[in-house]
């Protein structure tokens, strides 16, 4: 039998009133056990992706900046390994007032993923029930690329609810669901940086006239922002999922698809997201 991993875990609460003293946890930090050396290389962080205990005790939560805060303490827990930063004081730096932090708690893993996993059902993921919902639509595409980016290693690299507002003008509200700056072999003039996000063409196809409206101003932007060429990546739904629908289901199907790859989209379905993944995986060399 292997032997098994000293470790200590946290739990991250939302506590949307502290007078109340009300919360419920939303995220696990675990790593390895031991004497500190004030780095942290094997401290990991993980949030819910199910809101809806959060969304009962506050309405109002910004979830959108809670699911970002988990990328933003991952990128500073990966730098706390190099500069020295003891892991505590990144989450103190990090979160706001509205989370706390429990006193660290003692665990025994096989490995640090399947531990983090386990912790994750005990303590913060809401039970299933039998009749659990199956998600449809743009939650169901999210979903899907969030899996597959954590498949291949890349979720925690990633930016994520990029404002569009950055490349286009002030009070755009759109956000884009996540990006990243490519790491080619061969480096063009600026890099590129490739964003992901997901349009549901199951119901209406505003969503997708609205990202091909915002295409060009991105594409601007980002060029003169970041210095880089864009490629814009739009992952829907498969034709088979409407392909049994009425004719005018699968005529808004393929208007939605064309009004995309017209503004230069690329445009990709959730059967395509394992190889966009593995492309992602090679270029932030994971």
């Amino acid at each position: 039998m292997p032997e098994r991993i000293q470790c200590e875990f946290f739990l991250i609460r939302y506590v949307p009133d502290v007078v109340k003293g009300e919360f419920t946890n939303i995220g696990v930090l675990l790593r390895e056990a031991g004497p500190s050396s004030g780095r942290d290389e094997s401290a990991v962080v993980r949030f819910t992706r199910d809101w809806s205990r959060v969304r009962c005790m506050d309405a109002d939560a910004d979830i959108g900046l809670l699911e970002a805060l988990e990328g933003e303490i991952a990128e500073r827990l990966r730098h706390s390994a190099t500069d020295g930063k003891p892991v505590m004081q990144v989450l103190e730096d990090t979160l706001s007032n509205s989370l706390q932090i429990t006193e660290a708690r003692a665990a025994l893993a096989e490995s640090i993923p399947a531990e983090l996993e386990q912790l994750m059902k005990m303590y913060v993921e809401p039970l299933k029930v039998k009749a659990e919902r199956r998600r449809t639509g743009r939650a169901a595409i999210t979903a899907a690329m969030r899996n597959e980016f954590e498949r291949a290693g890349v979720w925690g690299l990633m930016r994520k609810r990029i404002a569009a507002s950055l490349y286009t003008r002030p009070g755009d509200p759109m956000k884009i669901d996540c990006g990243y700056r490519a790491e080619l072999q061969r480096a063009t003039a600026g890099g590129i940086i490739r964003m992901f996000q997901a349009v549901s063409l199951e119901g209406d196809v505003e969503s997708a006239k609205g990202l091909a409206f915002s295409a060009p101003q991105l594409r601007e932007g980002v060029q003169r922002v970041e210095d880089a060429r864009l490629e814009l990546t739009a992952v829907v739904e498969p034709l088979r999922s409407v392909s049994s629908a009425e004719d005018e289901a699968m005529e808004r199907y393929r208007f939605g698809v064309e009004a995309m790859e017209q503004q230069e989209i690329r445009v990709v379905t959730v059967s395509d997201l394992a190889r966009v993944a593995e492309t992602a995986r090679v270029e932030l060399r994971v």
